[in-house]
């Protein structure tokens, strides 16, 4: 089905974002984004399309141990897919495709910048 957005309600804060992750040492951005995606959903991913790259200060962080980071998050779109849905796992409350035109309260604020790009019908790949 087009115009539908997988996401999942997170465990650790309670809002629902895009699934994803960071990278392992020796890994491309697509093996990274199929990896994150087929262990947060249960789905493996086909052809990738580069939707956006997205970085500056205001994606700074700094994790409860002091680390500071700077990530770039990188974003793809995918059309294609296959394997079986999970509802739910340690990282996620809860799995689920949702239309463009009905999205859940409460998405994640960096996902929802994300989201809303790609409601804009911006010319891919953002750069943000």
């Amino acid at each position: 089905m087009k115009n539908r957005v997988l996401l999942q309600k997170r465990s650790d804060n309670g809002k629902w974002g895009l699934p994803g992750g960071f990278m392992e040492l020796g890994e491309s951005v697509h093996d990274a984004a199929r990896r994150e995606v087929y262990e947060e959903t249960g789905l493996t991913l086909d052809e990738l399309e580069l939707f956006g790259i997205y970085s500056g200060p205001q994606y700074d962080k700094t994790f409860p141990n002091g680390d500071q980071v700077s990530p770039v998050l990188i974003s793809f779109i995918c059309k294609q897919y296959t394997g079986k849905l999970v509802e739910s796992n340690e990282e996620s409350l809860q799995i689920r495709f949702y239309s463009l035109s009905e999205l859940p309260e409460n998405i994640f604020s960096e996902h929802k910048m994300l989201i809303d790009d790609l409601l804009s019908k911006k010319r891919f790949p953002v750069i943000g």
